[in-house]
């Protein structure tokens, strides 16, 4: 199985249309009738509709290939935690409101943004205490800016990882490539940020998901 893994994924935009449509008054659909609870919803669920396919490949490949030190440990939060624009590391299953989405939705994510920043920065840290130095810390969002990247590097130095097979490619990309990694079983590969090259040329389009497993096993590996 290879080292113990946690996966941190990248936030979705909570001020686009969709979290709009979502945080509407009068929306009555399920996932808007639980924002509107006092229960919440689920916050994977919650980002993984106002983002649509990045985020939904994100979640699900995390929950896949996730493998914590210690899956109990409600820090490592069975290894699947989502960064947010301003309450730092949270579990995927942690229940959200209409008000926090809309929090969400009016926090700058910016290194010079202390409201994003020094939750981030404390989250990190508890993290890296929990999972000790020989657990990978594989980061599932942009890499090419330093919004993420430039926080958490710092705090994991060589336990920072991500897929080379990101760069290059846009936001779909990315999600249906890690959806055809959940549908055939395969991991991607991962490699140290620390130094790595983080801007390419974009790769080929992906293979239709109607694929076959060893055809995308194959696309995947080649690319």
């Amino acid at each position: 199985m290879g080292a113990p893994r946690v996966l941190l994924l990248s936030p979705a935009n909570c001020a686009g249309r969709r979290a709009q449509m979502v945080m509407a008054a009068g929306a009555a659909f399920p996932l808007a009738r639980q924002l509107q609870s006092r229960g919440g919803a689920p916050l994977g669920d919650a980002f993984s509709f106002v983002s649509g396919l990045y985020f939904r490949g994100k979640l699900a490949y995390a929950r896949r290939f996730a493998a914590p030190p210690d899956p109990d440990d409600p820090v490592t939060s069975g290894g699947v935690l989502v960064i947010t624009p301003n309450a730092g590391l949270r579990a995927a299953e942690t229940r959200i409101t209409g008000d926090a989405l809309r929090a969400f939705a009016a926090a700058e994510i910016d290194v010079r943004n202390p409201a994003y920043r020094r939750p981030l920065e404390r989250g990190a840290r508890a993290l890296l205490g929990a999972v000790g130095p020989e657990c990978d810390v594989v980061l599932l969002g942009s890499i090419a800016s330093g919004k993420y990247v430039d926080l958490l590097l710092p705090i994991f130095g060589r336990q920072l990882v991500f897929p080379p097979h990101f760069v290059g490619r846009g936001d779909m990309s990315r999600g249906g490539l890690m959806l055809r990694s959940v549908a055939a079983g395969l991991e991607l590969e991962y490699a140290p940020l620390s130094g790595a090259v983080r801007h390419g040329q974009r790769p080929p389009k992906l293979a239709p998901l109607r694929t076959t497993k060893a055809t995308t096993i194959t696309k995947l590996t080649n690319q």
